[in-house]
């Protein structure tokens, strides 16, 4: 069981280092990529510069997501948030020492990203090592050239997963892209990026909310506990709604407080607190299904992502549960017969 979950988690981290070549070579050249587009050439060249020092960033982080999504299919949390806390609190030190006591400026801030992560890496890493638990032995007998033969089976999956996230995740940058091509471009992307950073923050919280249902359904489907199953998904949708109204709050009386993090500018923080309601919209339909938002055409996108947050909730609503335990029933009786 260690041996497969072993080469499975090396097919995982040689398909995230190939996708992480291309992305890279494209941040490499973005700067020109953006002039293409016709964004602003010094806005361009600073982007540029920007995803060049976030680039070794880029290779940990999928490392980091194959390592996160390999110890949470075991329901193993805590070393996982003590990780996160320390790697958290190690990164708000380096980028403030890098942007302030340094002369890298802004070029601090994606070179911090990119040493906090690999720094999380390394203690995953660290930890599957040294603990006490059975997947130590991962390295020790699941390292082999096996995990390269079944690479483009792996692919099959891979390669539409990853289409169907970057399409969703893709509009908010199509959002920045539109920002500036807009009269003011240097506000106006500047206006974005707040509203799509808070959105991702915001995000964040529903999305470790998802993560830990997954798991929790995957691993109660496996045992065939399908009414659990069925249950965990319910009460995660009503600590959904909760925390939704939470985040809403707590942004739509602290709107001005939260944009004097990214601007001192009174005009951006004005014209920041006119994107409220549809920022505190976007959030309620976060919860179900993440996707982020952006200005001008946030109306439009929050269209898209009500019927998108609606679609999933009427599919888990309307799953036969009943069907989905009896083939759990049989494929566990085929593997007892193997």
């Amino acid at each position: 069981m260690y041996k497969m979950l072993g080469i499975h988690l090396q097919i995982s981290c040689i398909i995230s280092f190939i996708f992480s070549t291309i992305i890279a070579i494209s941040w490499w050249y973005s700067d020109k990529i953006l002039i293409l587009l016709h964004q602003d050439p010094d806005i361009a060249k600073e982007a540029g510069v920007f995803l060049k020092f976030l680039i070794p960033g880029l290779f940990a982080y999928g490392f980091l997501q194959n390592f996160l999504v390999f110890l949470q299919s075991q329901s193993i949390v805590m070393p996982l948030v003590v990780c996160s806390m320390v790697s958290l609190v190690l990164h708000i030190g380096i980028t403030y020492c890098l942007v302030y006591w340094t002369s890298l400026g802004f070029k601090g801030a994606p070179l911090a990203a990119s040493i906090s992560i690999w720094i999380s890496v390394i203690m995953l890493v660290v930890y599957v090592f040294c603990s006490k638990k059975k997947f130590n032995q991962i390295w020790r007998e699941g390292l082999s050239f096996v995990s390269f033969h079944h690479i483009f089976t792996n692919l099959k999956l891979s390669l539409p997963s990853a289409a169907m996230i970057c399409l969703e995740y893709w509009d908010h940058e199509f959002f920045v892209l539109s920002a500036g091509l807009m009269p003011n471009s240097e506000t106006t992307t500047s206006l974005i990026a707040m509203s799509v950073n808070t959105e991702a923050v915001a995000f964040m919280v529903s999305y470790g909310l998802s993560a830990a249902a997954s798991t929790r359904v995957a691993n109660e489907l496996g045992s065939g506990n399908i009414d659990k199953a069925k249950h965990a998904m319910v009460v995660t949708l009503k600590l959904c709604v909760l925390l939704a109204l939470v985040v809403d709050l707590a942004l739509f009386f602290g709107h001005s407080a939260w944009a004097g993090f990214f601007s001192d500018s009174t005009e951006i923080i004005k014209e920041f607190a006119t994107m409220m309601p549809l920022l505190l919209i976007s959030f309620v339909l976060d919860f179900f299904q993440g996707i982020l938002s952006g200005q001008g055409l946030w109306m439009g996108s929050i269209c898209g992502l009500a019927c998108q947050a609606l679609g999933l909730l009427l599919l888990t609503l309307l799953t036969k549960w009943e069907k989905m335990e009896d083939s759990t029933k049989s494929n566990r009786e085929n593997e007892l017969l193997a």
